[in-house]
């Protein structure tokens, strides 16, 4: 018998990633390194390849860069869940996404901290912006 995970199931690590994204309120966001913290495990590069093997049915859209640049090939669609959900972006004319200036995330605003998870209610990003560790 392995220690490797079945093949119908997720690797536990992913399974941890994926439950943080559902966490994320609608119109927030929290960063690759904000989700590993919030583990207290992994690191950015580590939750980007959960995100991009396993998170086509979560909430994809709100684990971001932490520059606030849009997923590239995925814009469009990121826009659009943005838009619906009022996402925070920088300034109504990079809102638009056209070629030259491409959308980004108001990553001071749209950021979320991981408070009041409990009650599924966002709060505010701190000073830092940094999501806080819940291990």
């Amino acid at each position: 018998m392995t220690a490797e995970t079945p093949p119908d199931r997720l690797p536990e690590y992913a399974e941890r990633v994926l439950e943080v994204a559902e966490l994320i309120p609608p119109g927030r966001v929290m960063t690759y390194g904000d989700v590993a913290e919030w583990l207290g495990e992994g690191g950015p590069r580590q939750v980007g390849r959960v995100m991009a093997l396993y998170g086509g049915a979560a909430p994809w859209w709100r684990v971001v860069r932490a520059d606030g640049r849009l997923l590239p090939g995925h814009e469009q669609r990121a826009l659009g869940h943005y838009r619906e959900e009022a996402t925070p972006l920088r300034e109504t004319a990079t809102a638009r996404g056209t070629a030259d200036r491409p959308a980004r995330l108001d990553m001071r605003r749209a950021r979320w901290d991981g408070t009041g998870v409990a009650d599924g209610a966002g709060g505010d990003a701190d000073d830092t912006g940094r999501a806080m560790a819940h291990n």
